[in-house]
């Protein structure tokens, strides 16, 4: 980042996710990077599931029908899931590599610089320095960058009916612009990641653009573009795919997938992310969940389509920590 310049939303109180309580640290340590001192989780943990939350499954439905920004697979994209990962223990920096060619077979482009969703998130990602420890700057065209995008997204029918159901459970104010200056303060406030460090963080940066710790850990990067942008410029190795336990392997239209990469020198056994939805569409469903309760960890049991998730939000103060999908049914064991 460049010369320091101010942030849009006061800074809030934060809390380290390294305070994360012991029953909630294989979440973070094992699907995100996160990790709890003393907490050793093994490769087939899965998070005890909750019971379907039935408003939100059909919640989140309507935005996944409404999501017209969505990339269809086979047209507006290509994936080539080739084989099936190794169980590895996160920090390992050697493994197998059972995918020899990119995760990504194609891409349109064109359509992705031409929809303004994603064209105003796309001109977000290099705003941050990944390396946890190092004080982020925010210059007056990032903050610029990040109003934009927030305005792309508020004109959306997936983010008009996100707000329509935070009114009616009264998390949201009428007014657009109170509503957006909420939004930049959960998503774009700068914290430090870690107790005793200057702000070196965010949660958009953590969910979408992904972080390193001491060049030995993945942090987030939970974002299929992002995966896509860094695995052209030959940042990330696609290493392969975890399966599902009802299914021998992924299929290549399936719009959620479990996978292990390398980046920037580092393994994240297990990476959890939608596939070809819209930034919306994820800005909505983790901001919901997030604004619905209060609890430090909050894990909501829902089913998009096809596929039965839990979706974890992890709160840092009045800020998003973390926040990904995981596939219920997912396994290392078959």
């Amino acid at each position: 980042m460049g010369a320091a310049g101010p942030q849009l939303g006061p800074i809030g109180t934060a809390w380290a996710v390294d305070e994360e309580p012991q029953n909630t640290c294989s979440i973070l340590s094992f699907w995100c990077g996160e990790k709890c001192p003393g907490t050793r989780v093994p490769n087939t943990w899965l998070p005890s599931p909750k019971a379907l939350n039935h408003e939100l499954s059909k919640l989140f439905n309507e935005m996944w029908d409404m999501d017209v920004n969505r990339f269809a697979p086979g047209k507006d994209y290509a994936i080539e899931l080739q084989g099936k990962a190794d169980a590895v223990q996160q920090g390992d920096s050697a493994v197998r590599d059972s995918a020899a060619r990119h995760l990504f077979h194609y891409v349109n482009e064109e359509r992705l610089k031409n929809t303004k969703t994603f064209a105003t998130f796309i001109s977000l990602l290099d705003n941050y320095e990944t390396s946890t420890g190092v004080e982020e700057v925010v210059t007056l065209e990032e903050i610029a960058e990040n109003n934009c995008f927030l305005d792309a997204i508020l004109m959306t029918g997936v983010m008009k009916l996100a707000h329509e159901y935070l009114l009616k459970k009264k998390l949201a104010k009428p007014n657009l612009v109170d509503f957006k200056h909420q939004l930049y303060d959960i998503w774009f406030q700068l914290y430090p990641r870690k107790e005793g460090d200057r702000p070196d963080s965010c949660g958009f940066e953590h969910v979408f653009v992904g972080e390193t710790r001491h060049g030995k850990q993945i942090l987030g990067l939970h974002n299929w573009v992002q995966f896509y942008l860094q695995e052209k410029h030959k940042q990330i190795d696609y290493k392969g795919y975890i399966t599902r336990k009802n299914k021998t392997r992924p299929d290549r239209d399936d719009q959620v997938l479990s996978i292990q990469f390398s980046w920037k020198g580092s393994v994240k056994p297990i990476g959890s992310t939608f596939i070809g939805v819209s930034p919306e569409f994820e800005f909505a469903l983790y901001t919901i969940i997030f604004l619905l309760s209060e609890e430090r960890v909050t894990r909501e049991t829902v089913k998009i389509e096809e596929y039965e998730l839990q979706i974890v939000v992890c709160r840092h103060g009045r800020h998003i920590g973390t926040a990904y999908p995981v596939l219920l049914n997912t396994s290392n064991e078959d």
